[in-house]
């Protein structure tokens, strides 16, 4: 009988997880919940899935040790387990970006990777919100703004902000950030503040990957 090498249970569970993975709509959830506790319900809504199958794709995630439950009364509530998860979506995100990018240069030989190069890093802007040199706005759903969000930032949904536009000072530089690195709403964000006239520039990271660095960050509404 050949005995079992603990590695290759490692690599077993990785299989596991990985198929787990590879769903666009389980995927989808993680990354919502990765936003802030969420609801079946409004989790289903979020992703355009119906509740029970919102609940199948839940509960995949759940054996493979990915979310957490809690139950409310009648409502269950989905949250990310603790450990480097995070992380790991983010690195796969930029690997699916860098093969993207080489598909792209190969078919037309343009240099595509320097469509992120004026994005902020987390380092500059910890040292620029010391000097109150910049203004920070969140242009997620608000909802997911006050589950949590950078300091100081302003509650900026995407689909609102041409209607706050003048009330922003155009003194300072504006940076936008959003669910993560990928996410194309801060750079919509940008678009609209360059063609109104004021400096702009995204956050390279998202909300989630502020908070797994250990930065500070704030709960509730802000004005």
């Amino acid at each position: 009988m050949i005995k079992r090498i603990p590695q290759y249970n490692l690599i077993a569970d990785l299989a596991r997880m990985f198929r787990v993975l590879g769903s666009e709509q389980r995927l989808a959830l993680l990354e919502h919940v990765a936003q802030g506790e969420r609801n079946v319900e409004k989790l289903s809504m979020l992703i355009g899935a119906s509740v029970a199958n919102t609940s199948q794709h839940l509960q995949n995630l759940k054996r493979a040790g990915l979310v957490q439950s809690r139950r409310d009364g009648k409502q269950v509530y989905y949250s990310l387990t603790e450990g480097p998860l995070l992380s790991l979506l983010s690195a796969a995100k930029e690997f699916a970006d860098h093969t993207r990018l080489e598909a792209l240069e190969m078919l037309d030989g343009a240099d595509r990777t320097g469509q992120f190069a004026d994005a902020m890093s987390k380092e500059e802007l910890l040292e620029r919100l010391t000097d109150s040199s910049v203004v920070l706005i969140d242009v997620r759903p608000e909802d997911e703004y006050s589950m949590g969000h950078l300091p100081g930032a302003i509650s900026a949904p995407i689909e609102e902000l041409a209607e706050l536009i003048e009330s922003l000072p155009k003194n300072c530089e504006i940076v936008a950030y959003c669910r993560g690195p990928y996410c194309v709403l801060s750079n919509e964000a940008v678009t609209l503040l360059s063609a109104a006239g004021y400096r702009a520039r995204r956050l390279a990271a998202g909300y989630p990957d502020w908070k797994i660095a250990g930065h500070p960050v704030e709960a509730g509404s802000q004005v």
